[in-house]
């Protein structure tokens, strides 16, 4: 079981409903707690920011027994004024990396 990650003080560059809608486009189908592991946000952080997603359109899911399948609105355009006319698919363009690419270049630390 994953345990609640560490707090972080300071900023950050990516906002948590970033980092939530970039794990779902990495794996659809992925569990509220591999999302919270990987965000490393609580699994009540979550959940609330899904809930943000769907309720504003950026973000749908269906049920398949017990698994949620999530789909993202890839043409639906961010909400900042200063990113006016950008979209939720551009964004995702650079958060989330090709497999391929993970594979062959791994992050330094």
């Amino acid at each position: 079981m994953v345990g609640v990650p560490q707090s972080h003080t300071g900023w950050t560059f990516i906002t948590s409903h970033a980092r939530v809608l970039a794990a779902i486009a990495d794996n659809p189908n992925a569990r509220i707690r591999d999302i919270a592991a990987r965000c490393r946000l609580t699994e009540r952080a979550v959940s609330r920011i899904i809930s943000d997603l769907e309720q504003d359109g950026y973000l749908s899911h269906t049920r398949d027994g017990r698994t949620n399948n999530y789909r993202i609105e890839p043409d639906k355009v961010l909400r900042h004024p200063a990113e006016a006319g950008l979209s939720v698919a551009s964004l995702l363009s650079l958060l989330v990396q090709d497999e391929t690419d993970r594979v062959r270049k791994p992050v330094a630390r």
